[in-house]
């Protein structure tokens, strides 16, 4: 046993009627799995008495076969434990390898793939999106979540399985965690809901994606805010949209440039709550504006209510979709920030009349989220235990974003501007003439400075230079030593 896995019989074909011996077709299955890397090295054989069992041979074909392979060296025996996949082989073997991407062989037809992923950067991305230290956009203050309260939920409802939860879920969600949700969005956002236009889904990416497959057509235009959320646009240009820029300044969504740029755009995207990345709120005339442009060119637009939830200077401000009375918004929420990322549980409120399409796209794709973790989620809304989370993480959050913009004012007062810090858990930061952000990103891994560059956020021509500082997962006492590590990375550019 290795890793605490029993064995696994490979799959292999076993063919009385071919006039190869069994022990031959035996080793050969097993060398080809090895070599082709399906069976690893380390991992445990099975018994001879075992695989004689699942093939319903006799054991001397097996013996056989497995005395050839550890002569060879594709096995090796350990007294007393068993037999394994030899540890001596080269940890990379040829699987499947083309010298090109073009590369082909007179015998084999041209790999053809989607052009679409070439619209995508790599999955992995920069170094600073994966970082976990000052100023990750990506991290929460984890050591802060009441694990133990989450631990004790999803033991009581995975100790009391019900026999139907392990069956097909309900592509829209559990209804309890939706009445929930309801109830949560009309009190706490003043949105216009129930429970039966909620959809439950893997985060907001995927109720993008579905959004995008629901309502839009190749060639239709969308307005994304510039700069804009840059995984937003991924999924538009993956659904073949025409993407139009729209500035966006200290009300938001400059709402008259997009009128004047393309008038009968089919979808608008908006982060009105709290932008990204810039992290201003959109004012009520500009809401006002684009709900009558949606109405007027019989548009959607699609509200992710980013990082509504944390406000500093202000209470929470009202979502986009209560101020709509033409059922022109999709308004999309997570609980990735306010909770944790892993959960990959989100929620989108649909217009009624599109309720059955967009569960009709939700079900060809993906037929619902964990059983599981929605029955414990529904506790954790229901008792009381979110509500109370949220109050203690603004505290938390907003003294950590008073020290961030504390220290970038003494530290580096002359030398950036912040924008955006009345919400969320970042800032932007804007740098003057002369530095280029993603070079000095690059350069800042070093000092295990995570500093999102600002530039990449734009998708017209002029981009401005700068970074996006998350403060969530930073303590307020690092604050300070972070601000001047990153002085330092600025001289030294």
């Amino acid at each position: 046993m290795k890793n605490g896995l029993a064995a696994i019989v490979p799959l292999m074909n076993v063919d009385r009627s071919n006039p190869k011996p069994l022990h031959e077709q035996i080793y050969e299955s097993y060398r080809s799995a090895i070599v082709s890397h399906q069976l690893r090295a380390g991992q445990r054989v099975s018994s001879s008495r075992g695989l004689a069992a699942e093939l319903r041979i006799s054991r001397t074909p097996i013996l056989n076969s497995y005395s050839q392979l550890l002569a060879e060296g594709y096995f090796e025996s350990r007294k007393g434990a068993g037999t394994f996949i030899s540890r001596s082989l080269p940890e990379q073997m040829t699987v499947c390898s083309p010298r090109s991407a073009g590369a082909t062989s007179p015998s084999t037809a041209p790999r053809k793939v989607s052009s679409n992923v070439d619209l995508l950067p790599p999955a992995m991305g920069k170094p600073w999106v994966r970082g976990r230290g000052a100023f990750s956009v990506s991290q929460l203050a984890f050591d802060h979540f009441p694990l133990q309260v989450w631990s004790s939920l999803m033991t009581r409802h995975c100790r009391n399985v019900r026999v139907s939860a392990l069956h097909c879920v309900d592509p829209m969600g559990s209804e309890p965690l939706r009445e929930a949700i309801a109830t949560y969005l009309r009190t706490a956002r003043a949105v216009r809901c129930e429970a039966r236009q909620i959809m439950m889904v893997n985060g907001s990416q995927q109720a993008l994606e579905i959004s995008a497959r629901a309502l839009l057509d190749p060639g239709d235009q969308v307005w994304i805010e510039d700069p804009g959320y840059r995984m937003a646009r991924y999924v538009f240009m993956m659904a073949r949209c025409r993407l139009v820029p729209v500035p966006v300044d200290e009300e938001g969504l400059v709402v008259a440039a997009g009128v004047k740029r393309a008038r009968h755009a089919r979808a608008a995207f908006v982060t009105p709550s709290h932008q990204f990345p810039l992290g201003v709120t959109m004012s009520a005339s500009r809401r006002l504006q684009l709900l009558q442009w949606a109405q007027t060119s019989g548009s959607w637009i699609i509200e992710d209510d980013y990082d509504s939830e944390y406000r500093y200077a202000s209470r929470p401000v009202a979502s986009l979709q209560g101020l709509d009375i033409d059922c022109r918004v999709i308004y999309i929420g997570t609980f990735s920030k306010v909770l944790f990322p892993s959960m990959r549980l989100g929620y989108m409120v649909i217009p009624s009349d599109l309720v059955g399409r967009f569960a009709a796209v939700r079900h060809a794709i993906d037929l619902g989220a964990p059983e599981a973790y929605q029955a414990a989620l529904t506790d954790f809304i229901t008792e009381g235990h979110f509500a109370r989370h949220l109050r203690r993480m603004r505290l938390l959050y907003g003294t950590r974003r008073n020290a961030l913009v504390e220290s970038l004012r003494h530290e580096l007062g002359s030398t950036l501007e912040v924008v955006g810090g009345e919400a969320g858990m970042h800032l932007a930061v804007l740098l003057a003439n002369g530095f280029r952000d993603e070079v000095i990103a690059e350069q800042a891994v070093v000092q295990k400075l995570w500093l999102w560059p600002l530039s990449p956020s734009y998708l017209g021509e002029s981009a401005r230079q700068g970074f996006i500082l998350g403060f969530g997962g930073t303590p307020a006492k690092e604050m300070a030593p972070a601000v001047r590590r990153l002085g330092g990375a600025l001289r030294a550019r």
